[in-house]
């Protein structure tokens, strides 16, 4: 969702839901034709899909204007999608072409896009938790009211730099957001063995002294809700917020497939969060206000499907990168360039 101008606090804006419900559907199909074609063998990265998971991404972006920043961790479709970045961009870097956001050299967990203050995804857990502190830092000491937006997983509470990173934001009171996406697992791994029985994530940022809240992470318009009051507070120099939202994952962990079978999760609770589907429930709301809105609903889902189609031929006919350009905008380029300076 591309917000190009600074937005008024308290103002209403009606048009909202169907908004972050064009957003949410916007992120589905996308994943869902990567889902399409990923067998093809043209896509040579991982990919770790967030379907059923938008509504966060969505609601939280919306909050915010383009000027603010986003940063992401290897499930990181939806947050650079719903900042507003760049489509074709990523398809072309998820394919591994020059065209790419990362010029194809970083693939599906390796996107950026500085235009839209997308600043930028790892697969490290947790390692852009400490970075999105250090923006919201430096926009401080420059007394911009930008603010910073870290989304991570679950498993990177159980991270050294997450506990680090709250209680220098906190100490500091810097206009930082944490969104944590709790959707249960950490690739396989089941809350139970990894966090003492009882203690809640949303406590651990309670804990450090930061406003902490707990959420539906599979309700768009409650995300939006709390994360625009905390964005606004944060601007106003009330320091930052931690959010802890429960949701989903459909797919595998890493991949396009269904992993069920596996035995870490059961089928019965897949069905029972899957009736939860975010994009549906939604839908179903807009649609309670009268049949008149189904045309707009199925017209909007012909348009994104035409912008997916342009975006696959955009990255299919892009070029791959040249030879040349594989030793560059790396650390090591760098640290050859200033040697030969000395």
């Amino acid at each position: 969702m591309k917000a190009e101008t600074v937005r008024r606090p308290g103002a209403v804006d009606r048009d909202l839901p169907a908004r972050l419900h064009r957003e949410m559907l916007r992120i589905r199909l996308v994943e869902e034709r990567i889902v399409v074609l990923y067998p093809e063998q043209e896509m040579r990265c991982p990919v770790h899909l967030c379907i059923g998971q938008e509504a966060i991404a969505v609601g939280a972006c919306a909050a915010l204007d383009r000027r603010d920043y986003v940063f992401s961790g290897h499930r990181s479709h939806g947050h650079y999608l719903a900042k507003g970045g760049n489509l074709n961009a990523m398809m072309a870097e998820i394919y591994g072409k020059a065209t790419g956001c990362a010029g194809g050299k970083g693939g599906s967990m390796h996107l950026i896009d500085q235009e839209a203050g997308f600043l930028g995804s790892t697969p490290i857990v947790g390692s852009t938790i400490p970075i999105a502190v250090g923006a919201a830092f430096g926009a401080a000491m420059r007394g911009e009211d930008r603010v910073a937006v870290a989304f991570f997983g679950d498993g990177a509470v159980e991270t050294g730099v997450f506990y680090e990173s709250l209680n220098f934001a906190a100490l500091k009171k810097l206009p930082v957001i944490f969104v944590c996406e709790n959707n249960l697992y950490s690739v396989y791994s089941p809350m139970g063995v990894r966090q003492p029985e009882g203690r809640r994530i949303v406590d651990i940022g309670t804990a450090l002294g930061i406003e902490s809240t707990h959420g539906d992470g599979n309700d768009a318009e409650l995300v939006h809700r709390l994360c625009a009051d905390a964005v606004e507070r944060a601007r106003r120099g009330g320091g930052p917020a931690f959010f802890e939202f429960t949701t989903y994952r459909w797919r595998e962990h890493c991949g396009p497939e269904f992993d069920n079978d596996l035995g870490y999760r059961s089928e019965v609770e897949y069905l029972r969060w899957k009736k939860l589907d975010p994009v549906a429930r939604l839908e179903s709301k807009l649609l309670e206000r009268g049949e008149a809105l189904r045309p707009a609903l199925e017209r909007a889902a012909k348009e994104i499907g035409a912008e997916i189609d342009a975006a696959v031929a955009f990255a299919k006919q892009s070029p791959f990168p040249e030879e040349h350009l594989m030793s560059t905008d790396v650390m090591a380029e760098h640290a050859v360039s200033s040697e030969k300076t000395r």
